[in-house]
Parts: structure tokens; sequence; C-alpha cells
């Protein structure tokens, strides 16, 4: 594989603009802000940390590919079908787990589970994927 600096760095903004289009209003970010509790005020306090957040959410997913392209790499993954198999296993063995914490222990609805659970199943794929292109 090659220098996974770039290719780590596209995967970190890929996963950000997906975020982006995915919890938008016009899609599913009006029912995630509804189901999370979110108020009117909550957002326009958090518009004040709004650079660093997005910043910081980046970097994260940027991390995620780091991750990832560490996986391929070692287990020798260098296809898009086996590079979406390993994003579908890490989502379901990883994500899945963690964020059904939401359901059990903090009585949030189904539906917000299944918003950021599908955001990230997305992401986790379309990581993978470019990692290996």
């Amino acid at each position: 594989m090659p220098e996974p600096s770039l290719q780590i760095l596209f995967a970190g903004i890929v996963s950000a603009v997906i975020g982006f289009v995915w919890y938008h209003p016009h899609v599913f970010g009006t029912m995630w802000m509804r189901y999370s509790g979110i108020t009117p005020e909550t957002v326009e306090l958090g518009k004040k940390k709004m650079h660093i957040n997005a910043l910081l959410a980046l970097l994260c997913s940027m991390l995620a590919a780091y991750v990832l392209y560490s996986l391929l790499s070692k287990l020798g993954i260098y296809n898009m079908g086996g590079a979406a198999r390993l994003g579908l296993l890490l989502w379901a063995g990883f994500v899945v787990p963690v964020l059904a914490g939401i359901v059990l222990w903090e009585q949030k609805p189904v539906s917000l589970f299944l918003i950021n659970a599908g955001y990230w199943l997305v992401a986790f794929v379309a990581m993978a994927i470019i990692l290996v292109l």
C-alpha cells in the first residue's frame, strides 16, 4: 500500500463531509436534534465552538482512518470488497455495541441509535474503500 498520509487525510475529510450531510437539517439533523434533546439554545451556544469542534471531529476521523489503514495493511486487504467488509465488521463489532448504550442506559430512542449508527456504517465503509484506492 502507498504512503497513507494523503489517503488518511482524504478519508477523514470524506467522513466529515458525510457527517455534515447526514446531520444536516434536511436529512437526519432535525430528528437527531429532537431525539438527542438538543434545543435551539444549545445550538446557539455550540456555534461559538463550531470551528474547534469541527477540527476535533476531523482529527478523530483521521485517527479512525489511520487505525483502519493499519488493519487493512496488516491483514493484506487491498481491494474494495475486502475493505468494505472490514469496515462493516469494525462497525458491527465496535460502533454498534458502544452506541447501543444510548438506548440501553441513557433511555434514548432507538431512532437516535439508528441515525448515529447509520452514519458510522457509511463513514467506516467509505473510509475503508478510500484507503485501498
